[in-house]
């Protein structure tokens, strides 16, 4: 295992003979109908609503996508928001869209995805990356454009596709080529291509490691885990309750933010998800560790795979939501983003975020009727629980007088996460969204919270308060 750092080390030794609270796999009652409480929204202060989203289905990597390029599925999906809203292409002012590993020739694929789903070409369009929380980042650059009364209708989406990633020729390689296609004689071409060898035809990889730590997210989910004291048996029960609940809300009709995807080459249309899967304790504990060999935990079963996936919503003002005769699902409230170390810190955005944003919006952990929490790993989930459930935590890495308070498990994630749906990078956190706001309606519900981990050691919270016009 990789070398131990002190605060790894503090952890583990705190953490050692600190018990994680038990997980139910079953999907709780339907409450009763909650106690209206009081709305967050500020005098003096636009209400940025959440009109509706939607998502292709995440497919996992090297599947019936496979020959698409990514401005196709994000075509997709903005032409399915489209579609399913009603709207006027022309009613939307500014389109924003999230990535993580671009493709080349559509390196502004917001764009791209716009003029191909038929939008004008006078909506100017920008592709933001952040990791994981890209779409995140997407949502809320639209609801700062409209703060601002820049904007009043925007659409955030995001969209990665891992099932054909730029892989380039090596740096020797790419000099040379360079000079050659400067070199005026046809002597000094020979020169340059006789110094061509096997090495530099060696191709280039996208990166998977931290680029200042050059460690593995697998990896650091894995020392987490170890860290934390979080038993591969509890991982896996974790990823399987993931799975049963994505299982449930599948076959219960929850998910409808999925849009049909047809494929050219492809007779059947995509209408769902294919990476949930209801396994077994005994089939998961058949699979070797993937990262840290042969003692780590973390394995494919309990990890989010690689996913090819799009999302987009319509996001306004309230204003304008009246005045186009839109109905929305949810008021966006309060967000923050936090950043730590990203060596030993790098999956603990949801524990730091959590009562950044609560606060912001004067809410407690008490007040939340839903949370949506982006599973990268069960490792990293669990070690965030027992982070946020320890005061020795809160006092000692955070500065707070006592802990943060972990989620309870009976609001948590109740219609499955990445581990089970699939985790493509720049549209999980538009599916956090509509997940949160349909739940709220679902469940009866009036707050929501919403977290994430991403990529550097950064991460996000967001509040979400269900919109009284409110329908799945």
């Amino acid at each position: 295992m990789a070398q131990m750092t002190a605060r790894t080390l503090s952890y583990i030794q705190h953490f050692n003979n600190v018990g994680l609270r038990s997980l139910s796999t079953s999907v709780p009652q339907m409450a009763a109908a909650a106690k209206t409480k009081e709305t967050l929204a500020q005098p003096g202060m636009k209400n940025i609503v959440l009109v509706d989203g939607v998502r292709t289905p995440f497919l996992m990597s090297g599947t019936s996508y496979q020959k698409l390029m990514p401005h196709d599925l994000a075509r997709h999906s903005l032409q399915g928001l489209v579609k399913k809203t009603g709207i006027e292409k022309d009613a939307v002012d500014y389109i924003v869209m999230g990535t993580v590993i671009q493709e080349v020739k559509t390196s502004n694929v917001a764009r791209e995805a716009a003029l191909g789903a038929g939008f004008s070409d006078k909506i100017p369009a920008h592709t933001v990356t952040m990791a994981c929380i890209s779409s995140n980042q997407a949502i809320t650059t639209c609801v700062g454009l409209m703060h601002a009364g820049v904007y009043d209708a925007c659409i955030a989406g995001g969209i990665e596709f891992m099932s054909d990633v730029p892989i380039r020729h090596s740096r020797k390689m790419r000099a040379l080529m360079l000079k050659l296609n400067k070199a005026k004689t046809p002597g000094a071409r020979l020169s340059l291509l006789s110094q061509i060898s096997m090495k530099h035809l060696i191709p280039e990889l996208p990166a998977v490691a931290e680029f200042s730590t050059n460690e593995t997210m697998g990896h650091s989910a894995d020392r987490l885990a170890a860290a934390f004291q979080v038993s591969r048996q509890e991982q896996d029960d974790f990823a399987r309750r993931s799975h049963a609940f994505a299982k449930e809300a599948e076959t219960k009709g929850h998910l409808t933010d999925l849009v049909p995807v047809k494929v050219p080459g492809v007779n059947e249309i995509i209408e769902k998800d294919n990476g949930i899967r209801v396994s077994t304790p005994e089939q998961m504990a058949k699979l070797k560790p993937a990262f840290i060999k042969p003692h780590g935990t973390i394995t494919a079963a309990n990890a989010s795979f690689l996913t090819d996936g799009a999302s987009a919503c319509l996001i306004c003002t309230e204003e304008k939501a009246k005045e186009m005769g839109w109905k929305p699902k949810a008021y966006l409230r309060n967000f923050t983003y936090v950043s730590q170390d990203p060596k030993d810190q790098l999956l603990l955005g949801p524990t730091y975020a959590t009562p950044k944003v609560l606060e912001s919006a004067g809410l407690k952990n008490s007040d939340v009727d839903v949370w949506e929490v982006h599973e990268a790993f069960a490792g990293q989930i669990l070690a965030n629980l027992k982070a946020m459930d320890s005061d020795w935590f809160g006092q000692n890495y955070m500065g707070r007088s006592e802990k943060v308070g972990a989620p309870p498990m009976d609001k948590f994630n109740l219609w499955g996460g990445s581990l089970s749906i699939g985790h493509p990078f720049g549209a999980t956190g538009v599916r956090l969204l509509m997940h949160t706001a349909n739940r709220l309606i679902k469940e009866d519900g009036q707050y929501g919270v919403i977290t994430a981990c991403a990529a550097g050691g950064q991460g996000v919270g967001m509040v979400v308060e269900r919109h009284p016009e409110g329908t799945v």
